[in-house]
């Protein structure tokens, strides 16, 4: 399920409106919520691709660009790709919706994980300029969580949890303004009203312990900076076995010479002005070796030229960028008495064309010679 597009993930037509779509995410989360499908991984991952897809979709701006550019266009604009681990507008409600018969005295105190971690988690790999162009193998060294035993990831001795002392056990806590009284989740527990009385020793209260782990993943070619790719199953663990996801964030590496902009890559190259003025034919380094470039006579300065197809593939497969190589035109810092004459002569020989300012002048100079008159 997490290969569909948001879309066809929560099950409506791409024109849906808000209401729509939030009705939609609000039946498929509680048709996938692990606490209704204990053990079921596939349900798991489901409801992660549920809330993923409604994070997107119900957020205007994310949604425009989402419907433009794709999952990758996200990137960088905090949607796509981000796991379940908080900041679902509607979780609450649905919780209350699930678990109501849970709720003592009508209270809606939110029921939690007892551990204090979250299960997806995630590590930064740098990659040459070259290497996210061309795709890579990459050794990844990172630690992962995996819960205490002697306090089951509570963080408490013995794994008792009491109230927590901050909401007396109610998961709230309540806040005056004026006349007004509000009710906000207990920063302490986090609303699920228990707390540690004891810290555990063994993991200083933390509720884990840290384990090192390394494997090897091939980087696909493409890839950018800001990418994220999910690893399944190499995530942090939680008391009942349950492992969540590994993401490896890209960051790429600058190059000297080229320059990336989404799939197309620049190098800018020095001309000379005799280059300029007659034309020539080049060789130019390309991403892929060597391409032939050609330089029309009297080609203006910064003027780009284009190779279709060769530059970087799309990381989803849709083609490729094109290689731009834009000219800068470079005049001699100095010249020798040679040289002077030889500009000179060539000048002269162009006759009046070599000052084309003085026809345009004469016409300005009159024009300012009347306005006095």
């Amino acid at each position: 399920m997490t290969e569909l597009c948001y879309y066809e993930i929560l099950q409506v037509e791409r024109s849906a409106d808000k209401s729509t779509i939030k009705k939609a995410y609000r039946k498929m989360a509680m048709k996938y919520h692990p606490d209704k499908n204990p053990g079921d991984k596939k349900a798991e991952e489901n409801f992660k691709a549920v809330n993923e897809a409604y994070q997107v979709l119900s957020d205007d701006e994310k949604r425009a660009i989402y419907d433009r550019y794709g999952k990758e266009g996200l990137e960088g604009h905090g949607g796509g790709s981000r796991g379940f681990s908080g900041g679902f507008d509607d979780l609450g409600s649905i919780f209350e919706e699930m678990f109501s018969s849970s709720f003592s005295g009508g209270r809606s105190r939110r029921e939690r994980k007892t551990y204090s971690y979250d299960l997806d988690t995630q590590v930064e790999v740098r990659l040459d300029f070259n290497e996210a162009i061309f795709g890579t193998k990459k050794e990844i060294n990172y630690k992962y969580k995996k819960a205490c035993k002697s306090c089951k990831g509570t963080g408490a001795k013995g794994g008792k949890l009491t109230d927590c002392p901050t909401c007396n056990g109610q998961g709230q806590v309540h806040m005056r303004q004026g006349f007004m009284t509000f009710a906000q989740t207990c920063p302490h527990c986090q609303g699920s009203g228990k707390a540690a009385g004891t810290k555990c020793k063994d993991c200083s209260g933390k509720g884990y312990e840290e384990v090192k782990d390394s494997f090897k993943v091939d980087i696909p070619e493409g890839v950018d900076n800001g990418n994220r790719i999910r690893v399944g199953g190499r995530g942090n663990i939680a008391p009942n076995g349950t492992r969540g996801d590994l993401y490896i964030v890209i960051r790429v590496e600058e190059d000297k010479h080229f320059v990336r902009h989404e799939n197309n890559i620049y190098l800018e190259i020095p001309i000379f002005f005799t280059q300029i003025a007659l034309g020539d034919t080049i060789t130019v380094p390309g991403p892929r070796g060597e391409l032939e470039l050609k330089i029309p006579p009297g080609s203006a300065d910064k003027k780009q030229f284009t190779f279709r197809g060769e530059g970087v593939k799309d990381v989803n497969g849709y083609g490729k960028g094109d290689f731009i190589v834009q000219i800068k035109i470079q005049y001699p810092k100095s010249l020798n008495t040679e040289q002077k004459d030889l500009l000179e002569k060539l000048q002269h020989s162009f006759g009046i064309e070599s000052k084309p300012h003085e026809d345009m002048f004469s016409g300005i100079f009159d024009t300012v010679k009347s306005w006095f008159k």
